[in-house]
């Protein structure tokens, strides 16, 4: 549970540095790192993942509030039925948590990673916790016995 808690704190906090560097080195001009492919540019995004629902941060704010809430009981007072189940709670509350903080501060989500190659939405760490979160979870209820989340309540918390 403690090695929950601190990737939770460790991931967030290199979401919000990262996010902190983006706004102070980025604002101004774009950095290619991979010429035509991949770039680091600024953008201020008021939606939710790649943009869609712009100016609705109040929904998120209370639908991720709630998750994290959920996710964060599961992970202190349950155990899951597969280690990979834990990892996705701990990557998919680690991104709700990012861009929450960015909601609140400052109002919109700062993105910052662009694959221009493939003109993809522009996305930022917490973004990928989200999605390496939801993707982990898929995989761990399939390699779960019986695709349970959680384990049985015979069983005790390790």
């Amino acid at each position: 549970m403690l090695l929950a808690l601190l990737a939770i704190v460790v991931l967030v906090g290199a979401d919000q540095l990262i996010k902190w560097w983006a706004a102070t080195s980025l604002i101004e001009q774009s950095i290619s790192v991979v010429d035509g492919v991949f770039e680091l540019q600024y953008l201020e995004n008021r939606g939710a993942a790649f943009g869609i629902l712009q100016d609705h941060r109040w929904v998120f704010m209370v639908l991720t509030g709630v998750f994290v809430l959920v996710a964060l009981y599961a992970l202190i007072f349950k155990k899951f039925a597969h280690p990979v189940t834990k990892w996705a709670v701990i990557l998919l509350c680690a991104g709700g948590i990012g861009n929450m903080i960015d909601r609140i501060v400052r109002g919109f989500v700062v993105d910052m990673f662009y694959f221009k190659l493939i003109d993809f939405p522009i996305f930022n760490f917490a973004d990928c916790c989200v999605v390496i979160g939801a993707i982990l979870f898929v995989l761990g209820v399939i390699l779960s016995p019986g695709g349970a989340i959680l384990a049985h309540k015979g069983r005790r918390r390790r």
